[in-house]
């Protein structure tokens, strides 16, 4: 199939059989394209949150813009309003009978709530805000008090010090036991990015109120604040300050306690163990026989990634590919780690992209491991699913992370780079329609076809056609999701809570 008619024919099932329809307009797409309308299986009919991502930024791209808003509004009614839950969003919903149907866990393995879910709302509100210029929208008074009430549940005491968000296995895109409860990367740069939206959003709604002046400094003393029914404006004001001094906390912290390069590792093997006190080398009593044979070589002199999870005495140096993509997105990582990290895939290309880019996390939980750490999970065997199963929606994230940072940085690395998106395109080109656009590939080369895999999977379909557009249509579009600068908010000036 032609290049041409192969776009035409993912752009057919995306609008013609992905796209469903709640209060008669269209509001995302199901999981999955249904053989047989008779014969639904498991929850693939139903619209998530997470699997809509790649939908709700190919759609701001297309200039879909009130589906989008549509989707972030049916979203917004869904979110929690219950005493343990108040304040996330569902993992899915769907429309049965006219009735919304939202699932907030209570029907997942585990019953876990899909934490990511929640943080990507806020983060494709802040897309389509900075996409379609929609600042009357920021400001309604739903979006804001939705805004609140998630910041209320992701900031607030616990028994941990560390900025870092704390959850079970299940929570987010490795939706099984695979060992990643705790501190995963993932959500710690989803949250990076969500309490990045959130503060811009904020903002938008004081500006559009009067409440920043022209330095963006914040007016505690002005009487109208003082008034009652003005609560929301200060709690906004409250929250906006938090999340950034928390944004910072998070950003020092992830540096700190993720990053890791050949010279890194050489200190950590190094440090001395069974500390105590406040100021301690080896604060999480990493012992030298945790770091892994093969980090090494993986490494090399050049190449750098966060890795998967922090915790006391159990460091998870698995590479996990959403999380360092979204790292490099979300300038969460500087440009020379960036650098590090995109030399690091292009170095282990033949583990990472192998024949069906890209492989979720390298390398799998095997034997003992795989047996005591997933449960037996037959879905999670070695190579398969989502234990380094490869995963084609997750090619676009590395595109346009990369591309992203060619276009802002001059490199001899750009070359290298682009040849690596281009022979990886033409995998996507010849393969996907081959395989009925398979939901994941299992084997160490990612050869074939998921034993459990769904075809017509709506973002496998819409990966290939983001991949596409930023590679072949307008390569500048990269800069979609471009959030609001933390520096920007680090020089503003903030109030004395404690004093105010």
């Amino acid at each position: 199939m032609k290049e041409e008619s192969l776009v035409q024919l993912a752009k057919s099932l995306l609008y013609k059989k992905a796209l469903v329809k709640v209060d008669g307009e269209f509001v995302g797409a199901i999981a999955s394209i249904p053989r047989n309308l008779d014969n639904q299986d498991l929850n693939y009919n139903e619209i998530f949150i997470r699997d809509n991502v790649p939908v709700m930024i190919y759609l701001l791209l297309e200039g879909k813009f009130e589906i989008v808003k549509h989707f972030l509004n049916t979203c917004l009614r869904l979110q929690s309003d219950q005493f343990q839950t108040k304040g996330i969003f569902p993992t899915s919903f769907v429309e049965i009978k006219g009735k919304l149907i939202a699932d907030y866990g209570q029907r997942a393995i585990g019953r876990v709530c899909s934490v990511d879910a929640s943080l990507w709302w806020v983060i494709l509100a802040c897309i389509y805000v900075n996409k379609s210029g929609d600042r009357t929208w920021a400001a309604t008074s739903q979006v804001q008090i939705g805004i609140q009430h998630l910041l209320n549940l992701i900031l607030h005491p616990t028994f941990r010090d560390a900025p870092t968000l704390f959850v079970p296995d299940g929570a987010f895109m490795i939706d099984r036991a695979l060992d990643v409860w705790g501190n995963p990367l993932e959500i710690q740069v989803l949250l990076y990015g969500a309490l990045l939206s959130a503060v811009g959003l904020i903002q938008i709604d004081l500006e559009e109120k009067g409440h920043i002046n022209t330095q963006s400094s914040i007016d505690l003393h002005n009487p109208d604040l003082r008034d009652p029914k003005n609560a929301l404006i200060g709690q906004q004001i409250y929250r906006k300050s938090y999340a950034i001094a928390w944004l910072k906390r998070l950003r020092s912290y992830m540096l700190k306690n993720y990053w890791v390069n050949s010279k890194i590792v050489q200190t950590i093997r190094r440090r001395p163990t069974e500390q105590y006190g406040d100021s301690v080398a080896n604060e999480y009593n990493i012992q030298t026989e945790t770091i892994p044979h093969w980090l090494q070589e993986w490494l090399g002199d050049q190449g750098g990634y966060l890795i998967g999870n922090v915790r006391t005495g159990r460091p998870d140096f698995r590479f996990f590919t959403l999380g360092n993509c979204l790292g490099a997105t979300f300038d969460l990582i500087s440009s020379e780690q960036q650098r590090s990290l995109f030399h690091l895939m292009h170095q282990n290309q033949s583990s990472l992209f192998a024949q069906m880019p890209m492989r979720i996390c390298h390398p799998p939980l095997q034997s003992e491991d795989w047996r005591k750490k997933t449960g037996y999970d037959r879905k999670n065997l070695p190579w398969c699913y989502h234990n380094a199963g490869h995963w084609p929606c997750l090619f676009w994230f590395f595109a346009i992370a990369t591309l992203r940072h060619t276009h802002r940085q001059s490199s001899a690395d750009n070359l290298m780079i682009d040849r690596l998106l281009q022979d990886n395109y033409e995998l996507l080109v010849k393969r996907l329609p081959q395989q009925n656009w398979a939901e994941y590939f299992d084997g160490p080369n990612g050869v074939w076809v998921g034993q459990q895999a769904r075809l017509y999977q709506t973002w496998t379909i819409v990966g290939f056609l983001l991949t596409h557009h930023l590679l072949k249509v307008n390569p500048s579009d990269s800069n979609i999701m471009d959030l609001p600068s933390l520096k920007n908010f680090a020089s503003s000036a903030l109030p004395n809570l404690e004093n105010d």
